[in-house]
Formats: structure tokens, sequence, C-alpha cells
């Protein structure tokens, strides 16, 4: 049973208002189903809307951030639990190894450096949890396709597009994640 799941996202809120709204409306619904949310830590952009969402509803919310990015992010301090480390790779660390499933939602480099990590590791047997794209307003299309490419080309064995899907909406992303309260 899924009750932690880790949400990539960006920092930065994007041009279109519908990131940071659909951002914080999944962060409520996490917490509607006891769901504890563990994210990176800032309190700006998708992160924190995010954040906020699940704060919203008296959710749980576990973010790690290294301290370097403290400022840079402006970390946090209204959730649950803070966890500041030293390092990028021990965030990742521990953004992959609390969750029960994975989460990405519109973002940057660091977005897609946490996804495809998650990827390559469950493709590597490390584990077998679900990750979900979140594809809002079709953010995620052109990345979509250039996966099938890559399987096209045979860089990526057709049966390892099952370790990930997406879906447009939030509550098709739960109801796949099988965690939301029917």
């Amino acid at each position: 049973m899924i009750k932690s799941i880790s949400v990539f996202c960006g920092s930065s809120a994007g041009t279109k208002e519908i990131y940071t709204q659909q951002a914080f409306d999944l962060g409520k619904l996490f917490a509607m189903n006891n769901i504890r949310l563990i994210y990176g830590g800032a309190s700006i952009g998708v992160m924190g809307a995010v954040a906020n969402g699940s704060l919203s509803a008296n959710g749980e919310v576990v973010g790690v951030i290294p301290h370097f990015l403290n400022k840079k992010e402006i970390a946090h301090t209204g959730i649950t639990e803070l966890i500041t480390v030293e390092t990028m790779h021990e965030r990742k660390l521990l953004l992959h190894t609390m969750a029960d499933a994975f989460i990405i939602l519109p973002g940057g480099y660091g977005t897609l450096e946490e996804m495809f990590e998650a990827i390559t590791w469950s493709q590597l047997g490390l584990h077998n949890k679900k990750i979900g794209i979140l594809n809002l307003n079709g953010f995620y299309d052109q990345l979509i396709l250039q996966i099938e490419k890559m399987i096209t080309e045979g860089f990526i064995d057709q049966k390892y597009r099952a370790l990930i899907f997406e879906c447009n909406s939030i509550e098709a992303v739960m109801d796949e994640m099988t965690c939301i309260k029917k």
C-alpha cells in the first residue's frame, strides 16, 4: 500500500498558473488520502504549491534540502519535517528511499534528473515503485515522444516502457497509484 509519495517538481512556478494550482490540489489530495508528501523542501514554485496544498488539509509533509540551497530555494519552514543534507546526492537518495512511489510534475533539469534516476533504478531492479508522470497541459508530450523514439531506435527495451505511466489529471495519476479513497 502506498503511504508516502515523492513528488519531483520545479522550484519555479512556470509560466502557467495550472502548474501551481494542480500541484496545490495534488498536495491536498495526498492529505485527504493520508499520504505523506516527500519533496525537495522549497517554499516556492511548484514545490511550494504541492507542500502548501498538503498542509492546507493537515497533511504530513517532509522536505529534503541541501544546506547550500536553503537560501536559493528558500526552505519551507512550515512543513512537518525539514531534513537538511550536505549534497544533492544525499537529497536524491532520501527522496527515493523514503517513498513508496513517485509522481513527476512540471519542472526543469533537476526534476528530469530525479525522474530518470528513479526510472533507471527501477530498470536495474533496485526498486519496483510506481512512477507516474503528471502531464499537465501537455508539458511532457515531447519527452514522452522522445522516450518512444528511444524504444523505436533500440536504446530502451520495449518491456521497460511499463516502468512509467503518464496521466493528464491529478485524479487519474492518483487512481493509477491506487491510493484514492473511493
